[in-house]
């Protein structure tokens, strides 16, 4: 069965869609940590991001690399950090989550709030420093 990153990748579900490679996918979180909290995915479904080949696994590095330079574009923040988690969704994924201060990378805090509207402006123009 699809993973639900795979439905978004085909277009089954929506997303705010940030970046799309050949083989990489990046898209806004629904329940952000922070403004511009962005997942960055491979096209490939496979559930653990070290089962990744090394060059899936480098080219989704260099993927977010880009990704996350887009993001400090348009998102003030004093870094942007990376979390991989990997048990919310059974397709290795890579949290892109920019931050003031260390402590809001912490995956059990509270998401924010932000409305529809807000949410594609702002996939927009990260997308656009893309």
């Amino acid at each position: 069965m699809s993973s639900i990153f795979t439905k978004i990748i085909k277009g089954d579900i929506p997303c705010y869609k940030i970046a799309e490679t050949e083989h990489y996918f990046a898209f806004l979180d629904i329940r952000p940590l922070a403004k511009g909290h962005t997942l960055c995915i491979p096209k490939q479904e496979t559930d653990y991001i070290f089962d990744l080949e090394d060059d899936t696994l480098s080219g989704l590095s260099v993927f977010s690399k880009r990704v996350a330079k887009a993001i400090e574009a348009i998102v003030p923040c004093k870094r942007v950090g990376v979390l991989v988690v990997g048990t919310e969704v059974p397709h290795a994924h890579i949290h892109l989550i920019p931050f003031q201060q260390e402590g809001q990378m912490s995956i059990k805090s509270k998401p924010i709030k932000m409305e529809k509207e807000e949410m594609q402006e702002l996939a927009v123009a990260i997308s656009a420093k893309f």
